[in-house]
């Protein structure tokens, strides 16, 4: 190791951070997995601002809350360099580029989707969106599954979301409830990294080290505790009044408030897992898009920067659009405020998970009975990512359900996605691109 490697880093100013926050925000691609590689590469490889050991026992309790863990991650470590606005500073910008972006293309879909040339690369981008959620389980199984305690996790929750219909809490609990006996009967196997925790890297001596004691602010406080949840409070109760007095309980920016709430709330293991709930309710229950919709949603959400839960911003802008709120001549007012106002009750509850709860992980990053019940957690979302895959396949190759025609040409594009991505280690930008490309060619030759 160079003498260069072996140095310690020296601290990181706030300057310094809030550029590659920024940057991070418009480069972060890829859906969660290949988000938290980035940070990966950038934090712990290259500038090595935090261990790997660290960075995973952070990433673990990112997994088991609710909401984007990408984004989750982000605000933890920004927290632990600069305190809490660090957090809200990272935490911010890994989520406003994608927002900005998002409301334009939701647009040019609304008012372009039905022509030959659009239609005709969704149809190419759907099925590529299919083999990405199916890479998304191979990369996350690959560095969580390590040992047949943790593939028996993730192949139980499989079968308890798809035949079962086990609700994802309950998954989460009892992958947890698993974790922690497993941790008791087998410990090796449930450190971080699945029992293989030795075979993690030596990039150097990193500024937050696996022996780097928590700074004053990452320490518990009750007091500080409590105006934490206060403030985080004040800042749902107030839009939320608000809304309520304009529109009433019933109104559509109200109810797309309150759902979003419980989306951030009640849904677990990331963007991938909180998909179904989200389609169930916008599609299901509300009406705000169709399923097809809600699938050339996710690949717009694909195609742009941020975490991938930034969907939602697509949900409520094409529910306050196509129902406008404030009447069909300012349908694109009504929705960009509806991506905007799902956008902070959806990712509001993840800074206050970070920030209130950051504390008390801090205290733990050693102690396998706290980290056991995350690493069964971690396996469990495996197996709920793969049901997500089928549940795309479903409507990508039988859109008009088993009684319809097989998409042969959608099964094709999605074969080939998948060889390029997992096969041929290829870009998501790169694949959604020749797939759309393919997708035009096939709805042309029809």
């Amino acid at each position: 190791m160079s003498d260069s490697a072996s140095a310690v880093p020296t601290r990181v100013s706030f300057v310094t951070a809030l550029h590659f926050w920024l940057k991070l925000g418009f480069i972060s691609f890829g859906g969660p997995a290949g988000q938290i590689a980035i940070m990966h590469q950038e934090l712990v490889e290259r500038r090595r601002w935090i261990s790997e050991r660290r960075f995973l026992h952070a990433l673990n309790y990112c997994m088991v809350l609710p909401g984007p863990e990408a984004q989750q991650l982000a605000i933890y470590i920004g927290w632990l360099l600069h305190r809490h606005w660090g957090g809200i500073v990272a935490g911010v910008l890994f989520v406003l580029p994608s927002l900005f972006i998002l409301i334009a293309l939701s647009w040019l879909y609304i008012a372009y989707g039905e022509q030959p040339l659009v239609a005709g690369l969704f149809y190419g981008i759907k099925p590529a969106v299919t083999a990405i959620v199916l890479q998304a389980a191979h990369r996350i199984g690959s560095r969580a599954l390590q040992n047949n305690w943790l593939w028996s996790i993730a192949a139980a929750a499989f079968v308890a979301i798809f035949a079962l219909e086990v609700p994802f809490p309950l998954i989460v609990l009892g992958a947890a409830l698993a974790g922690f006996v497993g941790g008791r009967l087998a410990p090796q196997y449930f450190a971080v990294g699945g029992g293989h925790a030795g075979q993690q890297r030596d990039y150097g001596p990193a500024l937050i080290d696996d022996d780097t004691p928590p700074p004053a602010h990452a320490r518990f406080h009750l007091s500080r505790l409590i105006i934490l949840l206060l403030v985080g409070g004040l800042l749902w109760l107030l839009p939320m009044a608000l809304l309520c007095a304009l529109f009433g309980w019933q109104g559509t920016l109200t109810q797309m408030a309150w759902f979003f709430t419980k989306a951030a709330l009640l849904t677990f293991g990331g963007a991938y897992a909180v998909l179904p709930y989200v389609y169930q309710g916008a599609v299901g229950h509300y009406g705000w898009l169709t399923p097809t919709q809600m699938i050339d949603g996710l690949a717009l959400g694909e195609t742009t920067p941020g975490p991938l839960i930034m969907v939602v911003a697509f949900v409520g802008f094409v529910g306050a659009y196509v129902q406008p709120v404030f009447g069909p001549e300012s349908a694109f007012v009504g929705g960009a405020l509806a991506a905007a106002l799902v956008t902070w009750f959806t990712f509001l509850p993840s800074f206050l998970f970070i920030l209130a709860g950051g504390p008390l992980v801090e205290s733990t990053h050693n102690e396998l009975k706290f980290t056991a019940p995350l690493t069964g957690i971690t396996a469990a979302v495996v197996g709920v990512i793969v049901n997500l895959a089928l549940f795309f396949a479903w409507h990508v190759l039988w859109p008009q359900g088993w009684s319809g025609s097989f998409e042969w040409p959608a099964a094709l594009i999605a074969l080939l996605a998948a060889l390029a991505l997992l096969l041929f280690k290829r870009g998501v930008i790169e694949v959604l691109a020749g797939a759309a490309l393919l997708g035009l060619l096939a709805q042309t030759l029809r």
